[in-house]
């Protein structure tokens, strides 16, 4: 071996060396370098542009692309922090240091209702660099599946006294007018129904039996089958027969995703419209129905909202007796018809229907999960 190519082989290894320490260098992350995870919120979902984030610092910039106010919130692996709202269009930021484990990422506005609506995912903090794809969305691919699988079905059949709720002004106008002002475009149509709406004290005493079942598959998978028959204040005899989930918008409401179990909404909490009390609810639905008056189809696509809720009402004269009943006991049980898109106002006060049944009651039917 000449010296010559001695002295090449131990440059090359000295190069190479040195190279070796400048990718090594390259590598490792630093430490004190915050990662950054982009969020965006909207009507009802949080998404993340990646699913996973190694140990240390991080940074959360969010975003509200929603209409209404949202928030954000960390927890898990005893860290639960949170920026309680961003209005709509607007972003901020959040810098945690996670630890390995999984995270819960949600919107915790109205007590967490918006959580339940869907707007919940996790992040997986890992040791290392090794992420899973990135891309707003990816943080779900590993839950769609288990969300898609899950099935709840609860039954419902109404009771007590029944009533009928006739147009009317508003109770609480004073309460509500902070939050209906944060409405925008919606606004106007619902100030007109504080002066003459359904949520009103104008009531009647009626009669009728309602019963459904309602199954929450995840969202547009969701269904529901039911029958309602009542009397109203002209004598006349109306049948509801519900089979079709109603998952699109529906007005002066966000997105509702079919059927909703467990819900603390309407009120105070900024969600869906603030002209019923702020209530608790077993379940809440928008439905499509056939509608019959004394035998006679009226149509095969009326609308139709369902709740089965915290009580309302005092049992006197049946008025709105509380701006708060969400501590109220859940038994109340309101139906809603509207007439369907495009189709003429019903023969019946304000041009729709609203039934309450006063002592109602739930629960899950066999082989509901």
């Amino acid at each position: 071996m000449d010296r010559k190519s001695h002295g090449i082989r131990a440059g090359t290894v000295v190069t190479l060396g040195i190279l070796g320490v400048v990718v090594g260098a390259a590598a490792r992350p630093h430490l004190d370098v915050a990662a950054q995870v982009s969020v965006k919120l909207s009507e009802w979902n949080v998404a993340l542009s990646q699913a996973s984030v190694a140990a240390g610092p991080v940074t959360f910039v969010i975003t509200n692309a929603g209409s209404i106010p949202h928030g954000f919130e960390v927890e898990g692996q005893g860290i639960e922090k949170e920026i309680e709202t961003i209005q709509p269009g607007a972003s901020d930021t959040l810098t945690l240091t996670l630890k390995t484990g999984s995270y819960d990422v949600y919107c915790p506005v109205g007590e967490d209702s918006h959580k339940k609506l869907g707007m919940d995912t996790h992040l997986k903090v890992v040791s290392g660099s090794s992420q899973a794809p990135s891309g707003y969305g990816a943080s779900e691919m590993g839950e769609s599946h288990m969300k898609a699988e899950r099935v709840q079905a609860i039954r419902v059949t109404g009771g007590g006294p029944v009533i009928q709720i006739l147009p009317g002004p508003f109770p609480f106008p004073d309460s509500a007018a902070p939050i209906l002002a944060a409405f925008g475009d919606e606004r106007e149509g619902l100030e007109s129904q504080v002066k003459n709406g359904p949520y009103s004290n104008n009531v009647v005493m009626s009669s009728g039996t309602f019963t459904f079942t309602a199954w929450d598959k995840g969202a547009v998978r969701d269904s529901v089958a039911g029958v309602a028959e009542f009397a109203t204040q002209d004598g006349a005899r109306w049948k509801l027969v519900m089979d079709r989930v109603q998952t699109k918008d529906v007005p002066h409401h966000p997105r509702f995703g079919g059927v909703i179990r467990g819900l603390y909404y309407h009120g105070v909490t900024q969600v869906h419209t603030p002209l019923v009390p702020t209530i608790n609810s077993a379940v809440a639905l928008w439905a499509f129905g056939h509608l019959y008056k004394n035998d006679v189809l009226v149509t095969d696509n009326a609308m139709v909202h369902v709740m089965l809720l915290s009580r309302t009402r005092r049992d006197s004269d049946f008025a709105l007796t509380c701006w708060d009943c969400s501590k109220n006991k859940i038994e109340e049980l309101q139906l809603q018809i509207l007439p369907g898109p495009g189709e003429p106002k019903f023969a019946a006060p304000g041009g729709f229907l609203f039934v309450n049944w006063e002592k109602s009651s739930s629960r899950q039917p066999a082989g509901g999960m």
